[in-house]
């Protein structure tokens, strides 16, 4: 009898993060054989980078069903249902319990980097005989490079590694790579372990998204504790309302209350705000860097931190060997394209997709997770769990049920603009809301106001340049 049909499939999960542990879990009710590879040193890697922050989904919706079924079998305590958990709570109380009390434990690999996918004995050229082919997956561990053969492959990696640069054009800036030292990316821990490198700072937040409205908020309590610190938001768009979300009509009520309480940050005046502000070049001066904007010849910030919230991007690259199908500009499955695309969705639902939409040229390869996302934001655990449900069940060979998907996302509240108790809000304290370098929504080419000024950003110049909060107008 054939081998490949005595011994049951063996899938290589690529990420042990929450979709990924869940791919696992689903894999092993079908009766294959999952093998999970994970860089970093434990499960949840790339959730520790954000252990201090708290979800705004509660715990009904960041646990998978297949892998309760498992917890379960191991005496474990469902947390409340209603508790929205931090990144650390994530972890201790959901993954580490399901990564070493459940049968995943013998099938996760940690300190795994995986460095390359391929077809055994097939580049990307060859095409005949290649779906029977096994997958053939490099990676690296204390011992040396490895090998692991698997007749399938879940891409579970997510982005948090791959953060986009603060150039408004995809780019990094000019004069990025070279600051380095005084930029971080995603949402460092200013309240905790960072707290020293921010008190009493001048810090630039970029971005518009929830991880740049988190970032801020944190910097403003932190500013109660420090007073000297001061914020500054550079966003690249001309209007902020976008980031006020949709208030008390978003069906996550934390996700609500974050954009209530920023809102009521900016309306106040307590962080100043840069619109239509895009990076191209960032430069040390002295004891500071200054971050110039594209189009506006000496509009630019100086400060001593900045922190870029500008969303993630995939990382392709040990992916060369494989047959790949993406958008060209979200670098997604080009299914998913049309559904989460941020220059046409904004709202919060997102049809129903599986095994079909996910599936890649080829045949046996799957994106799962946020990576499946592509560039695009707002992606939440539960469309992930119902995505590797739905390609267990595709690789297990039951196609009735990897093509039943069902997935309700709790609305944004939402489309296109904020609703309009929290726009009006802007409109009526828009003085109070003047930004460092101009007001709130002003042109990009604004010069800053001289009443606006603060120590933020100031530059030592001669005198007889003009100055403004965030410096000299200088070509």
């Amino acid at each position: 009898m054939p081998d490949s049909i005595t011994r049951p499939k063996t899938v290589a999960v690529i990420g042990a993060g929450p979709v990924g542990l869940a791919a696992a879990a689903h894999l092993l009710e079908r009766g294959l054989e999952p093998v999970v590879l994970e860089a970093g040193p434990a499960v949840g890697h790339a959730v520790r980078q954000w252990r201090h922050v708290r979800m705004f989904s509660p715990w009904e919706y960041n646990i998978d069903k297949a892998a309760e079924r498992l917890l379960a079998g191991a005496g474990w305590n469902r947390p409340q249902p209603d508790h929205y958990p931090t990144g650390a709570e994530l972890v201790e109380q959901y993954l580490e319990p399901l990564a070493t009390r459940t049968p995943l434990k013998d099938r996760i690999r940690t300190q795994s980097l995986v460095t390359a996918i391929g077809r055994a004995g097939f580049d990307k050229v060859k095409t005949k005989g290649r779906d029977a082919a096994p997958f053939e997956i490099r990676y690296q561990n204390g011992k040396g490079p490895e090998v692991l053969r698997a007749d399938a492959v879940i891409d579970a990696t997510g982005t948090w590694f791959s953060p986009n640069p603060a150039g408004a054009n995809g780019l990094p800036a000019i004069g990025e790579r070279e600051a380095q030292d005084r930029i971080a990316y995603g949402m460092p821990d200013v309240l905790g372990r960072d707290r020293a490198r921010y008190a009493g700072r001048c810090v630039a937040v970029l971005g518009a998204g929830h991880s740049a409205v988190g970032m801020l908020i944190d910097l403003a309590r932190l500013k109660d504790e420090v007073p000297a610190t001061e914020i500054v938001w550079l966003l690249r768009g001309e209007s902020p309302e976008k980031s006020f979300g949709g208030g008390a009509a978003d069906q996550l009520s934390a996700r609500g209350a974050l954009g209530i309480a920023f809102a009521n940050l900016v309306t106040s005046g307590r962080i100043q705000t840069e619109s239509g502000f895009r990076v191209n070049r960032i430069a040390r001066e002295g004891d500071r860097i200054v971050v110039a904007a594209a189009g506006c010849p000496g509009r630019h910030v100086a400060v001593d931190e900045l922190v870029v919230s500008t969303g993630f991007r995939p990382d392709l690259d040990f992916l060369r060997e494989i047959r790949l199908s993406l958008d060209p500009a979200l670098e997604c499955p080009p299914a998913l394209a049309p559904l989460i695309d941020p220059n046409e969705h904004s709202c919060g639902s997102v049809r129903p997709h599986g095994a079909r939409e996910l599936a890649q040229p080829e045949a046996g390869f799957y994106f799962a997770g946020m990576k499946s996302y592509g560039r695009a934001p707002t992606f939440l655990a539960m469309t992930g769990y119902e995505q590797v449900r739905s390609i267990a069940a595709e690789i297990a060979g039951d196609h009735e049920a990897a093509r039943k998907v069902e997935l309700v996302l709790p609305e944004t509240g939402v489309c296109n603009g904020a609703p309009a108790s929290l726009t009006s809000a802007l409109a009526g304290t828009a003085a109070a809301a003047a930004g460092c370098c101009g007001p709130v929504a002003t042109s990009g080419c604004a010069a800053p106001s001289p009443a606006a000024s603060s120590s933020c950003g100031t530059l030592t110049k001669p005198a007889a340049q003009a100055t403004g909060c965030c410096g000299p107008k200088v070509a």
